[in-house]
């Protein structure tokens, strides 16, 4: 949306609250991005594809099939998850948007669909992943300042995935962030670890997580 200099982030709230501060963080990312900055955001890729070992993986930012989509843990069934990938022709999916990092391991839709099929039956379909690589943008609302990436490995020819802390003088943005007259909810946000805005798109087991 920056690189193309879009009226609004195109992130996909509902919610008036949820819009009215994203909007606020928008305008500010556009007043500040040199334009420079704006070509190479717009000349970056929706996805990226690669392989690790023989398994195909797939880069996104919301779902295989919409860059705005918020795809939750708790609301996300194993047989949904299976069925993105599958279309999308991905062993493992890694997606963002949410904000909150998640791994889960999916069976074929063959061996979901059917509760009948033994443990030890023969699948010849292999297991797919799909990964919530959490964000640095932000911390995760679970009461810690530090933000998140993933790491994913190959270990004896299987995936790895490592979820990464990084801490960061937080104190300091947190100060930065008021000399620029941002929002305190912003800034409380930075200095607590737990989310004040852009709630209301969370669902309920999310949101409970958090004193907000």
């Amino acid at each position: 949306s920056i690189g193309n200099e879009l009226n609004d982030c195109q992130c996909g709230y509902t919610d008036p609250r949820d819009n009215y501060f994203a909007q606020i963080s928008y305008d500010y990312t556009q007043a500040h991005t040199s334009a420079e900055h704006r070509r190479y955001l717009r000349d970056l890729p929706t996805e990226i594809r690669f392989r690790l070992n023989e398994r195909r993986v797939l880069l996104c930012h919301g779902s295989p099939r919409r860059t705005n989509e918020f795809v939750w843990e708790s609301s996300s069934s194993n047989q949904f998850l299976r069925r993105l990938a599958d279309e999308a022709e991905a062993d493992i999916v890694c997606a963002t948007h949410t904000g909150i990092k998640w791994e889960r391991t999916l069976p074929s839709i063959e061996e979901l669909s059917d509760s009948t099929v033994s443990t030890q039956s023969s699948i010849t379909e292999p297991d797919a992943h799909w990964i919530n690589v959490g964000v640095l943008g932000r911390p995760e609302n679970d009461g810690r300042t530090c933000v998140w990436y993933t790491l994913l490995e190959d270990v004896a020819g299987s995936p790895r995935t490592t979820f990464v802390p990084v801490e960061y003088d937080h104190c300091r943005l947190a100060g930065e962030m008021r000399a620029e007259r941002l929002p305190e909810e912003f800034v409380t946000t930075i200095e607590t670890g737990w989310w004040t805005t852009c709630l209301e798109i969370l669902p309920s087991k999310e949101r409970r997580r958090g004193p907000f």
